[in-house]
């Protein structure tokens, strides 16, 4: 049984040392830049303008796989939708013919 609490205690040791470690971590972490290009260009009086153009561009390319995706297959779903509704009014009238 002791040697069972010592293997809990050293783990649960190493958990809060990570954490600590973690917590450390990122409370002295400063914003890091992505490359010296952008770094020079925040540093002007439109860096706001500019930083709102990065983040929308971002938005812009994240979303366009989705907006893609999901024009084709809303095509897709209508056009399967609409033979299928064809076919059945197709059936209906040879039925009552």
């Amino acid at each position: 049984m002791q040697t069972r609490h010592r293997l809990t205690m050293q783990k649960l040791i190493r958990y809060a040392i990570v954490l600590v470690v973690l917590v450390a971590v990122a409370l002295v972490a400063t914003d890091a830049m992505a490359c010296p290009t952008c770094k020079d260009g925040m540093s002007g009086p439109e860096s706001q303008a500019i930083a709102r153009g990065y983040f929308f561009s971002i938005l812009f390319m994240m979303a366009m796989p989705f907006v893609i995706i999901g024009t084709f297959g809303s095509a897709a779903y209508f056009s399967i939708r609409r033979a299928r509704e064809q076919q059945e009014a197709q059936q209906t009238v040879d039925s009552d013919s």
